[in-house]
């Protein structure tokens, strides 16, 4: 399986998404006592737009999706 080398701006991009899916995927786990999970943070938000910015990637989610699966690829 090829390996992707990342640049700095791509590998950051990569880490800031990864953050936000993991904090959306503990506000679904561990809903509230009402159902409804909690807004995300507005910080881990921005923090993924900046990063996305930097790597040229935002507004290209195709790139970057393929981007994220050559350097973290579906487990099977």
């Amino acid at each position: 399986m090829p390996t992707a080398v990342l640049t700095d701006h791509e590998r950051a991009a990569v880490q800031a998404y990864l953050r936000l899916l993991q904090t959306v995927r503990a506000a679904f786990d561990d809903p509230p006592a009402g159902g409804r999970p909690p807004v995300v943070p507005p910080a881990v938000l921005a923090e993924t737009e900046r990063a996305l910015d930097a790597a040229g990637l935002a507004g290209n989610e195709g790139a970057f999706f393929e981007l994220l699966h050559s350097w973290c690829p579906a487990p099977g």
